[in-house]
């Protein structure tokens, strides 16, 4: 099968910008991450996206991937001219988000007969069918994949989209990167920071930028340091300089009991020496880091949000709390802090969870098949559900 990979942007090259903060959107990451998957099968793929800059190429090859950039501002007739000339043998396509030149594309699809499969990673892409022309045209497809159940609810409410024609079907990980921890490798890692064996850390690994509840997060460390003061908070991550000086300055202020250790190329070490996770984010889809972390075998604790609900189940895996409320958020990680062997059970169903659904070895045969067929022939139509 030769898939047309089609999404907005698809950058190359350097991973983080001169802030710290990635180059590649959380689609760009899954568009990557499934053309590598679907190669992996077997199947052929090139990835359609809009030309960011004149100095990029039209066309290359990265990493196995035929990359194809398009020009402005007739980028979907661009689109649909390559898959009638260059890629004429394009057998299934696959949307990632909404890119409007994509339209054209699905038009054309549908003449020729080949399946269209649009999927959805975050609930500010979902669209209303009957808003304009584009969107009754995105509504058109064979057939739609979501990332979340709140997604799923959305294509269906808002788009209008039959339930028969949406699968659930999460964007997952190499579970195998992302190994649990030995006591051992735990006591090397932390002996890198001069931290002690016994030393318990809290760990928040995403970017430092306001969605991601950076305030709520000092605040939570305030109370927790006061109870537990040898404590230790591990921030790892890039984003805006103004909160990872405040970060640095809440360091300063609390005994150097926070540590901030910016954009990381390697986060599996530090999920490795974490004792708990924590995600105090107000925004969220199906949030990548997460799902690493539940598969390195900590517990975790979560702004009641998105696809956090779908990830963490209370009491289970980890704990789910109201956004923004600090209070909560102490309270569970103080308890987590207190009873290694919540921890350890609880870091063992998150490893289990993400082994039985979210690992690529399980999901990336179902994507392909999904595709292929434009329709979901899997019998089943969430795979997201315990």
């Amino acid at each position: 099968m030769h898939v047309g990979l089609i999404i907005k942007d698809y950058a190359a090259g350097t991973e983080f910008n001169r802030d710290g903060l990635p180059t590649k959107s959380g689609a760009e990451f899954h568009a990557e991450n499934h053309a590598h998957e679907l190669i992996r099968l077997g199947h052929q793929v090139t990835i359609f996206a809009k030309k960011r800059y004149f100095r990029m190429k039209s066309r290359e090859n990265i990493d196995g991937i035929d990359l194809v950039r398009l020009h402005e501002p007739s980028r979907g007739a661009e689109l649909v001219l390559r898959l009638m000339t260059t890629h004429r043998d394009v057998d299934a396509l696959y949307i990632i988000g909404t890119p409007p030149f994509a339209v054209w594309a699905i038009r054309y699809a549908k003449r020729r007969g080949i399946p269209v499969t649009l999927a959805l990673t975050a609930k500010m892409e979902i669209f209303d069918a009957h808003a304009n022309w584009r969107n009754r045209i995105f509504a058109e497809c064979s057939h739609y994949i979501a990332t979340t159940h709140e997604i799923a609810e959305g294509y269906h409410v808002r788009g209008g989209i039959p339930r028969a024609h949406i699968t659930i079907l999460p964007h997952g990980i190499d579970a195998q990167k992302f190994p649990v921890s030995t006591e051992s490798k735990k006591k090397e890692l932390r002996g890198h920071l001069g931290l002690a064996a016994d030393t318990p850390v809290l760990l928040f690994l995403a970017r430092v930028v306001l969605n991601k509840g950076i305030d709520t997060l000092q605040a939570v460390w305030h109370i927790v340091h006061a109870h537990c003061p040898q404590a230790r908070l591990l921030v790892v991550g890039g984003g805006l300089k103004v909160l990872l000086d405040q970060l640095r300055q809440l360091s300063i202020e609390m005994g150097d009991s926070v540590i901030v250790m910016g954009e990381q190329k390697k986060p599996q070490n530090f999920y490795q020496m974490a004792d708990i996770y924590i995600f105090p984010s107000r925004h969220e889809a199906l949030p990548t880091s997460l799902i690493e972390a539940l598969s390195s075998g900590l517990p975790a604790v979560v702004s009641d949000i998105g696809g956090c609900d779908d990830l963490i189940e209370n009491g289970f895996n980890g704990y789910r709390v109201p956004v923004e409320d600090a209070s909560a958020y102490a309270e569970r990680v103080i308890e987590l802090l207190e009873n290694a062997e919540l921890r350890r059970q609880m870091g063992e169903n998150g490893r289990a969870f993400v082994a039985s659904h979210l690992d690529d070895a399980v999901l990336s045969d179902k994507l392909a098949s999904i595709v292929q067929h434009g329709e979901n022939v899997l019998g089943r139509h969430d795979f997201l559900k315990r």
